[in-house]
């Protein structure tokens, strides 16, 4: 089910794709009514009645089919949001294959991890701890990875029998629609996934209603702070995946060019624009220079290019002029104030949304670049000369979602990766990703975890069945 209607009831900026590789306005549309509104709470809420009562295994089976439709719709789908939001086409692609193995996990993991728990009991009594679904949920979602956030939301809390309501990004209308109509091809029940293009007035509105038990919002500090305290006040459960700033530690290497363009590569990852990027490298004196070196010489030899096409050596635009000016005026401020810019930086002309791959050094606690979330293609790197000040530098943030550590020395990776304050550390891999992965952060990164085990448990109701012997 979707909403899309007429007359805006709010301030709301409005739906619409702006390609950010040419800064044509492709599509606009309509914010939804008030009216449209509560139909979608409505139809949730009504379809949460009987879709609690659908046996897992065939909750499932619907569950299994949404996963493979990403998969058999995929040139489509990763069409889509290369033009929404300028992710080069073989990444779009490659995300709405991985939502194919985040359903398939939860299809098929899914009614273990939610079986009843058996405890221990005293006296001859019996308990058990079962996993019930809670009710209708409220997801707002970003452009960065317009399918993989919804389907790492969406995958679990189906299986449970919990009904969701989506409110995607604003550039992101299509994607959204199109993820709505796979829900319904694939067999789900009216009202048990409906998309709303709601404004921010109507999503407190949502979040209020009483007939809504959760929400999970992945975006900005901002965003997470207003959604808690419009679901605090409502005492409603809260997921929060926000912002990060995660240290990318390398302690040595065996091949320190060859580290380099790792490094480099995993930044560039959807045009650096991933909360979990690897936005502070933090690299030991005796290979910082090599290192920032070979850095500033893969940025330097990138071009502009298409997304939609595959050149290769080039870089693709950010999601939006906003969001390339955001990042110029944080990389100005840095050099403003002492920094060394030693490649990139500049804005592209022309009407897209393209910045140069960036490389900096020598930040200090005075610039925006120490405490702020670099959401772009710029890579910067601090010099240290122990294990113990990397680690010092690396918790010196508000932001703890993840972190990773190289070493020729596993133990001694593993040693550092043990004292950071993040939600995730990785030793010798950028990250650990996988359907079966926790994903979420500490600090101001947020609370909560998505996929995974723990992905279905956060909206559950963990109750207790006690049977007096």
């Amino acid at each position: 089910m979707t909403t899309t209607a007429s007359n805006p009831t709010s301030s709301s900026p409005g739906y619409r794709v702006v390609n950010p590789a040419t800064g044509v306005v492709v599509e606009e549309f309509p914010t939804a009514t008030d009216a449209e509104v509560e139909l979608a709470i409505t139809a949730a809420d009504a379809a949460f009645a009987s879709w609690r009562e659908v046996p897992i295994a065939e909750r499932a089976v619907i569950v299994a089919r949404i996963g493979a439709l990403f998969t058999e719709r995929k040139d489509e789908l990763g069409a889509i949001i290369t033009e929404e939001m300028g992710k080069r086409l073989a990444e779009s692609v490659g995300e709405a294959e991985f939502c194919t193995e985040i359903f398939d996990y939860f299809a098929t993991e899914g009614p273990g991890l939610a079986a009843d728990q058996p405890i221990k009991a005293l006296d001859g009594a019996s308990a058990v701890i079962q996993k019930l679904p809670v009710g209708p949920l409220l997801g707002i979602m970003p452009w960065n990875y317009p399918y993989y956030q919804v389907a790492r939301f969406a995958a679990p809390n189906l299986m449970l029998g919990n009904t969701i309501i989506l409110k995607h990004a604003e550039n992101c209308p299509r994607s959204a629609l199109a993820i709505a109509q796979l829900m319904n091809d694939a067999g789900l029940p009216a009202g048990a996934y409906v998309n709303v293009f709601a404004s921010h007035a109507q999503i407190e509105t949502i979040i209020a209603d009483p007939r809504i038990q959760g929400v999970s919002l992945t975006g900005s500090e901002r965003a997470g702070a207003a959604v808690a305290q419009t679901a605090g006040k409502n005492l409603k459960k809260v997921v929060l995946e926000l912002g990060g700033s995660d240290p990318y530690i390398v302690l040595d290497s065996a091949d320190v060019v060859a580290s380099a363009r790792e490094a480099f590569g995993t930044r560039m990852d959807n045009a650096g624009q991933a909360c979990n990027s690897n936005k502070r490298m933090i690299v030991m004196d005796d290979i910082y220079d090599d290192f920032v070196a070979e850095l500033t010489a893969q940025a330097s030899r990138i071009t502009p290019g298409d997304p939609a096409g595959e050149e290769p050596d080039t870089f693709v635009p950010l999601s939006s002029a906003a969001a390339a000016s955001s990042l110029l005026a944080q990389i100005d401020d840095a050099v403003s104030k002492g920094a060394v810019l030693h490649t990139g930086g500049k804005r592209v002309d022309g009407p897209g949304s393209y910045v140069e791959p960036a490389v900096l050094t020598g930040i200090t606690k005075d610039m925006r670049a120490y405490r702020e979330e670099l959401f772009g293609p710029a890579v910067v790197v601090y010099k240290v000369s122990s294990d113990e000040e990397a680690v010092a530098l690396a918790n010196d943030s508000d932001y703890g979602l993840g972190a990773a550590v190289f070493s020729t020395d596993a133990e001694r990776a593993k040693a550092v990766a043990r004292q950071l304050q993040s939600g995730m550390a990785a030793v010798n891999a950028a990250a650990g990703e996988g359907a079966g992965m926790p994903f979420g952060g500490v600090k101001r990164s947020g609370y909560g975890r998505e996929l995974g085990p723990l992905g279905m448990d956060e909206f559950v109701n963990k109750r207790l069945v006690y049977i007096a012997g």
